[in-house]
């Protein structure tokens, strides 16, 4: 069995405890908190042990993974240090969106799992659905001819108000991770952003793609939208067909531009995904049985290479906004490591 601790085990945390503990595969054997009740809460729910010193949990227990789930300003603020720490250990590594909110950072943690041949991962654990599997199964059979172009929606209501760039940095990794597994690499973005009544913040956002293929794609994306409405839309186009998945997971629609019929997938109330925090659990079974079967560091899905790719998109739009909406060149993520 693997053995999984986990550090920062409130919220998103807590989540993480609940279904390594459920995966067959896997012994949680430490919550790591700052706030030692936090910790303790988990141990005992799950059995695992309680620290409050990350360096002392690793030179006292045996660990395979560590998962982070730490926050933070953007909710990535604190990443950077206790993933280092366990990559320097030679644990693989699942890291929380977004894999940090500082791309320097960002991609010396890249570079440092490359160096130590680790497997670094990051929970974008919106394309760990069946409506994005099949999509992704389309394309890669052809279905769809060459892609065209790619519209996504995500909207939440999140009524704080930190930097101006936490709707950027804390939400998009989800969104823009999502169109880079259905089409590839992005080129150049070009961002208009406004702020709600109220707000501070740019709390809404319009970024115009272009993609390494010569497809090109559109985000929208808000922090003041309201849970009662789907989160997610995403359109993607070839010159074949299209398809849409509408709410992340709950219905998939394959329009075939010469045929009649559609390709229609629902989420079985029965079968399907029963809540959108099984997301989560989809995302860290599929880590663990990549850990399990070998899988080499640089093909594991949604690594921290892809997170890192995401963010250098996301560090382009801002810097968009700031130049008027000026185009911007997006650093691919190889070549932002060795900058």
């Amino acid at each position: 069995m693997l053995k999984v601790a986990v550090v920062g085990v409130n919220n998103i945390g807590k989540i993480h405890c609940r279904y390594y503990s459920q995966n067959p595969d896997v012994k949680l054997v430490a919550a790591c908190d700052l706030i030692e009740e936090r910790a303790r809460a988990m141990a005992d729910l799950y059995g695992c042990k309680v620290y409050t010193d990350m360096k002392e949990m690793l030179r006292n227990e045996e660990i395979d993974i560590v998962s982070i789930a730490t926050s933070g300003e953007e909710n990535g603020g604190d990443h950077f240090e206790p993933a280092m720490m366990a990559i320097e250990a030679g644990k693989d590594v699942l890291v929380e969106k977004p894999i940090s909110n500082n791309i320097e950072e960002a991609r010396e943690m890249v570079r440092l799992a490359a160096e130590k041949n680790v497997r670094l991962a990051s929970n974008l654990n919106h394309r760990f659905v069946p409506a994005a599997y099949k999509g992704k199964e389309l394309i890669d059979k052809g279905e769809l001819g060459t892609l065209l172009y790619l519209n996504m929606k995500l909207t939440i209501q999140n009524p704080k108000e930190t930097s101006p760039w936490f709707h950027l940095r804390a939400l998009h990794p989800h969104s823009i991770d999502v169109l880079r597994y259905f089409a590839g690499d992005i080129r150049r973005v070009q961002s208009f952003m406004t702020k709600a009544p109220g707000r501070n913040i740019w709390s809404t956002a319009s970024i115009n793609l272009e993609f390494a293929s010569g497809a090109v794609g559109h985000l929208t994306g808000s922090y003041d939208s309201a849970g009662r409405h789907p989160i997610e839309y995403c359109e993607v186009a070839g010159n074949k067909g299209r398809f849409v998945i509408d709410n992340v997971y709950e219905n998939f629609t394959f329009y075939p531009h010469e045929r009649d019929e559609l390709l229609v997938l629902r989420n079985s109330i029965m079968t399907g995904v029963g809540s959108f925090q099984e997301t989560f659990k989809n995302r860290l079974d599929h880590f663990i049985k990549q850990v399990k079967e070998g899988v080499a560091p640089d093909q594991i899905e949604a690594s921290g290479a892809h997170a890192l790719a995401g963010q250098e998109v996301i560090e382009a739009a801002i810097h968009s906004q700031m130049e008027d909406g000026a185009v911007i060149e997006v650093p691919q993520a190889r070549k932002a490591m060795l900058q």
